[in-house]
Order: structure tokens, then C-alpha cells, then sequence
């Protein structure tokens, strides 16, 4: 057993696990999904106690990999080597009795049970749990304590951030005995304070001898957290390098197979006339909490304005009532002469009729219809448009040529408009989304999160679409986390602070320490 238990008396002693560490090793691993081939003879080999990158495009086969070391899927070929020795992986059941733990893109928690519900799930005839409730307290306090995994058990994981449902995430893996843990894209839905504390964590992690695989598009996350990493294109291994010998301009053109620009050259803004203006916005939540507290901008043609903020201090909201998701309780929006006030009606068909498109910061649940096929997806909110069908009927061939054309400009991958677009990877979601907005030739764009979980090529083709709608004239408003990003693509950034705007600054004279004191609140005289 990995997780050692004694009883002595009524109590139960639990000692945390004994790392002694475990390599891991694939050999000339081969998955088919019909004609596609995901991956293709990978081999690649991770030294126990260390944390390994995997880097590469979207759809490049990363995720596939690992769901085969977990047990998610079988390879048609190769074989999989722990310590030296051949294991079979046919299950997730059997890969946890290995040691192997994952925590997913897309985390699987239940959100009504409480973060200890949630760590017993699927774990019911465990020894601990026979013993009650208590032994897995004692349990998950000394993993909690010993790894910095802080959270609070008998909270519910809906009132919990993402950076704690992470936690619990990997919380559930320790408490299974993981000596091996696998993690996809664990920072697409962190804060930068998530992202430094999750990578504390993992560090304590691997000093204790946990063996770490990272699956991440983010280079600067590579160079920082890893000691090796390996690179993946096409469905196979190009390159496996150390980390300190390698540099993010070299992995990104291992990944893409050409040199990639990895710092953008944005011109000066062709500022036009003002055509989206806010003032006095107020609202307030279900339960009365105000998330909004007299926000006033404005946005003019030909600029790009950024909103910069830890999550959860009201860019979400912002872009909801913007995007008509929720209505206007207080203040007033003017889209170039119109005014929009409260009491008027307000939802998705008249700010698109108005001329304003809107990408969601969740493409899953805002930005698509995950059951229906691409093609179907290509038009979606769009439907009513005369170019999609013939009288009164949709065209399902002007559908079809329209996501053919839309997923060759914008490299949606695969380019089959009968995949439905839940087995799209995360990155080619968004590409989706975007292609269907930018399509619609909108005045005024709102993004939220344009990169979320996009790799590394994807990045620069959705930058480059954002500045040349830019110099087109075209009016963006840009919701990003990621400071770099917002640093990078604004002309002029506005921070939020508890729902209020604290502060704003050219985007040429941006930097992430003027920013951080803006986005916490602190003056920038300090």
C-alpha cells in the first residue's frame, strides 16, 4: 500500500505516502480513432521526482497520450514501463492501483457535494473510509499541511474558486496513493496568484518524490517549473530536451515546424469615432451582492482598450451585461447614437443586431452547443442571416461551405464539419468561436480570454486576427488574465478592482508591476 494505515485501539494512524519515486516510460505508442491517427510510435521517458513538460499544438496528440497512461484509452500498439517493468493500463481503476493520478483539463468534481464528498467519491471500499469519516479527515489534513494544498473540506466545490477545485483535484489523486501525477493544461483557468501558488505546490510535490508530467502550451511555464520537457507535432515526439538547454523560441518552432513570433509588432491605433460608450453602470447579483460599482469607458474605432484584473473582481459581469446575458439594472450603454437604459429590452439577438460580437470567457457553456456539429456550431447565433438558408429553410450546404472556408482560414483542426465540436481540443473550440464572429464583420468585438488553453501557434494567428480587425476600424474590448497578453495587444488598459475601476494607462506604458499595483488596489504613487 501506498498510503500506510494503523490501527492502534479505536484510532487510526495514518502516515502520508512514501515516495521513493517512480519513473514512468512509453515505447512506440500508437492510437488510431478511425483514419486519424492521434499518435504515432511515441516513446518518451520520465526520470522519477522530476517534473516533465509536454509541449506542442493543439491536436497534437498530448492529451490523447496521457489519457492512455490513465487508462482513458487503449493503445493499438506500444507498451507502458514503471520502474522498468511492463504495466497494463486498461482502466482509470487500474491505473490509480499503479499510483497514476490525473487532474484534467475540465475538472471532475461534483459541484453540490462538498470537497470531502468529492474525495471519497469512487473511493467508497476503501480501508479508511470502513472506518469512518474522521480517518479521512486525518488523511487529507496531513496531505493538505504537508503539500500546502489548503482548502476547506466541508465547503461545497460551487463555492470555491478554480484555483481550490484544483486543489481538491489533486487532493483526490494524493489521497489515492499518486506517485505519479499527470496534469492537462492545469493553468488555462488560473489567475497568475493560482498559477504561482499551484506551482508551489507542485515543487513541494516533487522534492517529496512525486513524479510530475505537465501538459501545457504556455513556454514561459515550461521554462520555469520544468526540468525536462519533450515536444509533440503530428501525433509524434520531435524533440525531448532538457529544460535549461533549450529556449521557448526553440520549442515554439519545434511545435509549429516553423520560426514563430512570439512578441507582436502592433502599430500605432487609427483612433476613429467613439462607437461604445458605459456610464454609471451598476449591478448587483441574485443575492445582492453589487459586482459592479459605477463603471464609465468608452471605446473608440481602430483601438483596442483592455481590462485587466484578477478574476472575479467584475470583468465577467461587465461582459455579460455588455453581451446582453444579463440586463441593464443601472446606468446607461450607447452603441455609436443608440441608447440602451434600464427597462429596455436587452439580450444576444439585439447587441449582434447592433452590430457587437461577443467571444465568452467559456467557450463550453457560452460559446457553443457542444452536441451539435461544427458546422452547425460555425453559424450559431447567426442562424436567422439570409446567406445560411434558402426561404425559410436553413441551407445545410451554404452551412457546410461556409465552415469549410472558415476552418481552412482560421486552421480549425480537423476540418470534418460532422465532428461534433466536443471532440474538438480545447484550442480549436475557440478557434471555432472566434472564426464565427470575426465572420460576422461586427462594428464592436467583446473577448473574453481569447487564449484560454490555446497553444502557441493558435496564439499568434488569434493575435493577428484581433490587430487587423483593429486596423480595420473595428472596436475591441479585451478581458485577459494574462497580463502579457494584455500588455501586449492594448492601446489602453483599464484595471478592476472589487468591481470598481481603479485605474487606468496607455498600453505602451504598461508594465506588470504598474499593473499588479493598479489591479490590487494600491496606488500607483507608491
Amino acid at each position: 500500500m501506498t498510503i500506510n494505515e494503523i490501527n492502534e485501539g479505536n484510532d487510526t494512524l495514518i502516515s502520508l505516502p512514501s515516495f521513493t519515486g517512480s519513473s514512468i516510460e512509453l515505447k512506440n505508442i500508437t492510437k488510431r480513432f478511425g483514419h486519424v491517427i492521434a499518435n504515432e510510435r511515441v516513446s518518451l521517458k520520465v526520470e522519477a521526482g522530476s517534473i516533465h513538460g509536454i509541449v506542442g499544438e493543439n491536436g497534437a496528440g498530448k492529451s490523447t497520450l496521457m489519457n492512455i497512461l490513465f487508462g482513458l484509452y487503449r493503445p493499438d500498439e506500444g507498451s507502458i514501463h514503471m520502474d522498468g517493468k511492463t504495466v497494463d493500463v486498461t482502466s482509470p481503476e487500474k491505473s490509480i492501483s499503479l499510483g497514476i493520478g490525473m487532474v484534467h483539463q475540465h475538472f471532475m468534481l461534483v459541484p453540490t457535494f462538498t470537497v470531502l464528498e468529492n474525495v471519497m467519491l469512487g473511493n467508497e471500499g476503501s480501508f479508511s473510509l470502513k472506518n469512518g469519516e474522521k480517518s479521512v479527515l486525518q488523511k487529507l489534513e496531513k496531505l493538505s499541511n504537508t503539500y500546502g494544498l489548503n482548502v476547506d473540506f466541508h465547503s461545497l466545490i460551487s463555492d470555491l474558486p478554480v484555483g481550490m477545485q484544483q486543489r481538491v483535484e489533486i487532493l483526490k489523486a494524493l489521497n489515492r496513493g499518486a506517485k505519479i501525477l499527470i496534469l492537462d493544461e492545469p493553468t488555462g483557468v488560473l489567475t497568475p496568484q493560482e498559477t504561482i501558488s499551484l506551482f508551489e505546490i507542485l515543487n513541494s510535490l516533487k522534492n517529496k518524490g512525486v513524479t510530475i508530467i505537465l501538459i501545457t502550451h504556455k513556454l514561459k511555464e515550461i521554462m520555469s517549473i520544468t526540468e525536462s520537457v519533450s515536444v509533440m507535432r503530428g501525433g509524434k515526439v520531435v524533440a525531448s530536451l532538457k529544460t535549461n538547454n533549450t529556449s521557448p523560441e526553440e520549442l515554439a518552432e519545434k511545435m509549429v515546424g516553423r520560426k514563430v513570433l512570439l512578441t507582436i509588432d502592433k502599430k500605432e491605433p487609427k483612433v476613429g469615432n467613439k462607437v461604445l460608450s458605459v456610464q454609471n453602470l451598476n449591478h448587483s447579483s441574485k443575492e445582492g451582492v453589487q459586482m459592479l460599482k459605477n463603471i464609465s469607458f468608452s471605446i473608440s474605432e481602430g483601438e483596442i482598450l483592455g481590462v485587466a484584473g484578477v478574476a472575479g473582481n467584475g470583468q465577467s459581469e461587465l461582459l455579460d451585461i455588455l453581451s446582453g446575458i444579463e440586463q441593464l439594472q443601472s446606468g446607461e450603454i450607447q452603441i455609436n447614437q443608440t441608447k440602451v437604459l434600464p427597462g429596455e429590452k436587452w439580450d444576444p439577438k439585439k447587441v449582434r443586431e447592433m452590430g457587437m460580437a461577443h467571444v465568452p470567457e467559456d467557450r463550453q457553456k457560452r460559446g457553443l452547443i457542444l452536441p451539435f456539429y461544427n458546422y452547425e456550431n460555425s453559424i450559431l447565433g447567426y442562424q436567422r442571416k439570409e446567406k445560411y438558408s434558402s426561404g425559410f429553410l436553413l441551407d445545410k450546404n451554404k452551412m457546410l461551405n461556409l465552415f469549410t472556408e472558415t476552418a481552412e482560414q482560421f486552421d480549425v483542426r480537423p476540418r470534418d464539419p460532422h465532428i461534433v465540436s466536443s471532440k474538438l481540443s480545447g484550442g480549436n473550440q475557440q478557434k471555432l468561436v472566434l472564426a464565427r464572429e470575426i465572420e460576422s464583420q461586427p462594428k464592436i468585438l467583446l473577448i473574453g480570454q481569447p487564449t484560454r488553453g490555446v497553444d502557441i501557434g493558435a496564439i499568434e494567428r488569434i493575435y493577428e486576427d484581433l490587430l487587423r480587425m483593429k486596423e480595420s476600424g473595428v472596436a475591441i474590448l479585451l478581458v485577459s488574465v494574462e497580463l502579457d497578453e494584455i500588455m501586449s495587444l492594448s492601446d489602453r488598459i483599464i484595471t478592476m478592482n472589487q468591481g470598481k475601476i481603479v485605474g487606468e494607462i496607455m498600453g505602451s506604458e504598461a508594465t506588470e508591476i504598474e499593473l499588479g499595483k493598479m489591479m490590487s488596489g494600491l496606488d500607483r504613487a507608491d
